[in-house]
């Protein structure tokens, strides 16, 4: 898959496919072997747990200029390398923490995206500290009560532009329109598994059941 928006297809495209129970599923999960269970048991599913919204945020980061499934085949590594994303412990890293991360074969050894992620701890600190959590924020986004683009058709949105710009305003980095969009679908702030795909009605009922955190 390509950079950004892993489920983007182009207008007309099938966007559907027969997994291996003979179930149709978004044709993007088809493209990897591990996409299958990423599709079907997290993409989309809404989150409320801060560790796990920051960890998305500085995985998509990551994918700026890369694929999806490289970033899903080295996720434990960078688990383990930022502390399970537990950004008050990433707030504290230091430069040597930097150059630690730049001798990590098992992770995207940016500088940039690096130094990102660390600044972006500290920030999730200080959205923590002023909104109650990182969850209670983002998902003041939600795209429930806006009109959306038929699924798989936009890489980004009305709620992506303006939760990207605010978060560029507190002084986040990498998180760019694309990227957050990709993020919103991931977590489940928007349903945007195709038409017709087996896993689109059980995200529809478990938005439904989810208690959005205030």
């Amino acid at each position: 898959m390509s950079s950004g928006n892993l489920a983007h297809q182009l207008p007309g495209m099938n966007t559907t496919l027969h997994g291996p129970d003979g179930q149709p599923r978004c044709r993007w999960c088809a493209a990897a072997p591990e996409f299958l269970d990423y599709h079907d048991t997290e993409w989309g599913f809404p989150v409320a747990d801060d560790r796990r919204l920051f960890e998305k945020l500085c995985l998509e980061s990551f994918q700026s200029g890369l694929s999806w499934r490289t970033i899903l085949a080295k996720r434990d590594n960078f688990r383990a390398a930022f502390h399970g994303f537990d950004f008050d412990h990433v707030a504290r890293f230091t430069q040597q923490d930097v150059e630690r991360l730049l001798g990590d074969a098992g992770i995207v050894r940016h500088r940039g995206k690096i130094e990102a992620v660390i600044n972006n701890a500290q920030r999730a600190q200080e959205l923590v500290q002023r909104e109650g959590s990182l969850a209670a924020f983002v998902w003041r986004f939600d795209a429930d009560a806006a009109p959306l683009a038929q699924p798989q058709t936009v890489s980004t949105s009305a709620q992506s532009l303006a939760l990207s710009k605010e978060l560029k305003a507190q002084g986040w980095k990498f998180v760019g329109p694309t990227t957050v969009y990709a993020f919103m679908q991931a977590m489940g702030l928007v349903n945007d598994h195709a038409e017709g795909c087996v896993m689109r009605d059980q995200v529809a009922r478990a938005r439904q059941a989810f208690k959005r955190p205030t």
